[in-house]
């Protein structure tokens, strides 16, 4: 099977996958980004109310085959008191 390697961006904190993934073809890599985006965004919900994050799908080769962003906007709609 093919080797997919999954960089990562989260607002601004990039992380260059060496190890891979062995996945049948370019579109289970597809499906295994697309995964990945909500297990990111929950792991950032309670930093802040504006993200973006994305994941790059490269080949054996480097290239890079799909890319995927999320981008999360929280907002309030009523005054926040601090606490």
């Amino acid at each position: 099977m093919p080797l997919y390697y999954f960089d990562t961006d989260v607002g601004g904190d990039r992380l260059h996958d060496e190890e891979g993934l062995d996945l049948p073809d370019a579109a289970a890599a597809r499906d295994a980004a697309m995964g990945a985006l909500p297990d990111m965004a929950r792991d950032e919900l309670g930093s802040g109310d504006r993200h973006t994050l994305t994941v790059r799908v490269r080949d054996a080769s480097g290239t890079v085959v799909y890319s995927a962003t999320l981008d999360l906007t929280g907002e309030w709609h009523v005054p926040q008191t601090v606490t």
